[in-house]
């Protein structure tokens, strides 16, 4: 293992231009190295404020048709909210300070389109105020086949009923060879970025996620984070960029790798990505977000020395992680979110879903 990166990488990574061949260069580097590299980048980026957004995740839906070999969330209640409670919810969430609900659910059978508007006219029509981030490129793809829509059609519909903002999930390894194994049934990569591009076209910023740690290599984890570069080059569409370590728990394909004696992906490994990720795509996305869900909240602190400047939101319910086996709770106080962050020696910033401060932390 390599102690020191050489210039030429370094003058790569502060311009912006690191190539795959030397990002996987950048992985025989001593860790320690790599992670000092992305935390000088993450600096000049965005300063030493770490942002978190107050938010509520709202699951409307487990039901679906989706065969996902990942997932452990489908179908295990076999639950429809009410419009009535996905409001209770909404209104909860603002009752507690929240600027932003995220709305997802299952590939419903029947899905039908106005069920969709329905759910945004509604929460926008009773609170206006609260921001509305919502439904992921697999939805939305769902959705324009089943109704015959085209995608473009589809997220104008959509955002005509007050959908603001979505989610880049669904994207997991951006590898149409990966994607055969762990989720044959969902959209392809081309489709993937056909959907996110056209949300960016039409005004819609989306997160930006790479589900690792399961089938996949080094190799197409960077392929995957270079095609998230790609894209934002294009468009400029992408708000943050949020890894998300595979959970081994209740689903097909952790409990193969369990059997194997594998465990997903350790915390130096994360860790490693994280630095990475800042340093593949400094200069395009300023946001990296470590999910203190996924990670837990002490290895999430400790990605904030290693390239990450934000720790995601509230959560108040988080069902996906916590079916897979995610054991670090669906709710974090913002109080316990500023400690967190004070104690790693950074300054908390409450911001909205589009990385607007709200409120300057001390």
């Amino acid at each position: 293992m390599k102690n020191t990166i050489p210039d030429d990488i370094i003058q790569q990574a502060y311009e912006g231009k690191v190539t795959k061949k030397n990002a996987l260069r950048l992985l025989e580097v001593a860790p320690l190295q790599l992670f000092n590299l992305a935390d000088k980048l993450r600096k000049q980026a965005v300063g030493d404020d770490v942002t978190y957004v107050v938010n509520r995740n709202i699951n409307f839906t487990d039901r679906c048709i989706g065969n996902c070999g990942f997932c452990a969330f489908r179908n295990q209640e076999n639950y429809l909210l009410e419009k009535s409670d996905i409001l209770k919810k909404t209104k909860e969430a603002i009752d507690l300070g929240a600027t932003e609900v995220c709305i997802q659910g299952g590939l419903l059978e029947d899905a039908n389109l106005e069920f969709y508007q329905n759910i945004l006219s509604s929460i926008k029509e009773n609170y206006p105020d609260i921001h509305v981030h919502a439904y992921s490129p697999m939805e939305i793809f769902h959705l324009a086949n089943k109704n015959r829509l085209s995608i473009e059609s589809t997220i104008k519909r959509l955002k005509n009923s007050g959908l603001e903002t979505m989610p880049g999930t669904a994207a997991e390894i951006l590898s149409d060879r990966v994607r055969e194994i762990i989720c044959p049934g969902k959209l392809n990569t081309l489709q993937w970025e056909n959907v996110i591009t056209t949300a960016h076209r039409l005004g819609i910023a989306t997160t930006a996620t790479m589900m690792y740690g399961h089938v996949e290599t080094k190799e197409e984890r960077i392929d995957h984070i270079l095609k998230i570069r790609e894209i934002q080059q294009k468009t400029s569409g992408f708000s943050e960029f949020v890894l998300l370590p595979f959970m081994p728990y209740n689903n097909p394909i952790g409990e193969k790798m369990i059997q194997e004696g594998k465990y997903a992906t350790g915390g130096m490994e994360d860790l490693q990505f994280y630095a990475l990720s800042r340093i593949l795509l400094h200069t395009h996305i300023p946001n990296i977000q470590a999910s203190w869900v996924k990670l837990g909240k002490k290895l999430a602190q400790v990605a904030l020395a290693c390239g990450a400047n934000d720790v995601g939101g509230t959560l108040m319910e988080e069902k996906i992680s916590s079916s897979a086996g995610a054991k670090n709770g669906e709710n974090m106080e913002v109080s316990e979110i500023k400690w967190l962050i004070h104690t790693a020696g950074r300054k908390p910033v409450q911001r909205n879903t589009l990385y607007e401060t709200i409120e300057a932390g001390k």
